[in-house]
């Protein structure tokens, strides 16, 4: 047992105060965990896109300040609560922002993974139990997505928690907690790409190029990628995209016909990664129209609609979401460790700027400004 085990951790964390201001730098003080709960030391979290809309209140339906964002973080565990069986101080473990209970009816049922346990305290940014294990300056502070790994220590519930191999680098790993779980699961399990297929996957910040690299290792033929940012056309090669399309090469001319025109009749596949509904609609627009599959993956703010034509679903194609590549955490977490461990997933690739807890907000900043894929905060 650590030496801490049951005691409050004082520690630095990334508090957002308020909604569209910076982090700000504090010490925190980090309860024990209570029953199936389980106190992580986070070596390191990446900095998503996710993080940053709710901050600048895109989300806003739930969201609670003061809180600790992060949600692509691994650690160590440092202590557990009563009742916990699966982990003991010591595992190597990624918080999960999509639970795996085995027990609730989603779970069981083998239709999706939207785990339903903690549902509703975690939409509130709190644990299980309806409160916070975060105070500073004698305040409450939030969790969100009941993860917060923008903290040198954070609690979860024991059901948001996967277990991985300790040859695995905690620095780089830490982004199957997000961005490449989501991105290439969105391939490889939501949309089944086939061998052969043509794929077209918009976006290609961190999940978008996971959503490529999902499209490359299933056999697709051709695989291309779209974004108005020209310097993201070579890191997307090493990805596996054949081909690489900037709208803004285009003027004038409707871009869903020049990619239809390109790929002979349209996207087999199509990934949104943005969550932005016009880019929604135009890789809908642009797929085949008797069999096109469109996968939704980025987020945009609950108050924009999508407008389709019923005709056009009706004939062939079909829409569907994912929310975390429609993976299992606790059972699938562990397998794409090892993937990358086996060098079938790429990782360090993305990793385009490190940086300590002191530089947090430069990791938003990059991001916005396109000059970074993805950033990884160490401990």
């Amino acid at each position: 047992m650590s030496s801490t085990a049951g005691k409050v951790i004082k520690c630095r964390a990334a508090v957002a105060w308020a909604p569209k201001t910076p982090l700000v730098i504090e010490e925190v003080e980090v309860a024990p965990p209570k029953a199936n709960e389980v106190r992580i030391k986070i070596v390191a979290t990446g900095v998503c896109h996710t993080d940053s809309s709710f901050l600048n209140g895109i989300f806003v339906r739930g969201v609670r300040f003061p809180i600790i964002l992060g949600h692509e973080g691994a650690g160590i565990v440092e202590s557990v609560g009563e009742g916990v069986t699966k982990f003991q101080p010591g595992d190597h473990v990624i918080p999960l922002y999509v639970p795996q209970c085995f027990e609730c009816r989603v779970c069981t049922a083998d239709r999706t993974n939207l785990c339903e346990k903690i549902k509703g305290t975690q939409q509130q940014c709190v644990m299980p139990d309806g409160t916070s294990r975060f105070t500073c300056k004698g305040q409450t502070v939030y969790h969100s997505m009941g993860t917060s790994t923008f903290s040198e220590y954070t609690v979860v519930a024991d059901v948001s928690l996967a277990k991985i191999d300790k040859r695995a680098p905690l620095d780089k790993v830490c982004l199957i907690g997000c961005g490449i779980s989501t991105g290439y699961g969105a391939a490889q399990r939501a949309a089944k790409v086939e061998k052969g297929s043509i794929c077209g996957v918009w976006g290609l910040g961190g999940i978008g190029l996971a959503a490529v690299l999902g499209c490359k290792n299933a056999g697709a033929s051709r695989v291309f990628g779209i974004d108005i940012n020209p310097k993201k056309r070579e890191i997307a090669e090493k990805f596996g995209c054949t081909d690489f399309i900037n709208p803004l090469d285009y003027p004038g001319q409707n871009i869903e016909e020049v990619l239809i025109e390109k790929t002979g009749g349209g996207f087999d596949y199509t990934f949104e990664c943005i969550g932005n509904i016009n880019t929604m609609r135009t890789a809908f627009m642009s797929s085949n129209p008797s069999w096109g599959v469109n996968i939704l993956i980025g987020i945009s703010s609950y108050e924009k609609e999508l407008s389709l034509f019923p005709v056009d679903i009706v004939c062939g194609r079909t829409l569907k979401g994912t929310f975390f590549g429609s993976y299992r955490g606790y059972d699938d977490v562990p397998k794409l460790v090892q993937d990358y461990l086996d060098k079938k997933i790429l990782i360090d690739e993305m990793i385009s700027h490190t940086m300590r807890l002191d530089s947090i907000n430069d990791a938003l900043h990059y991001m916005h400004s396109g000059d970074s894929i993805r950033s990884v905060v160490l401990y």
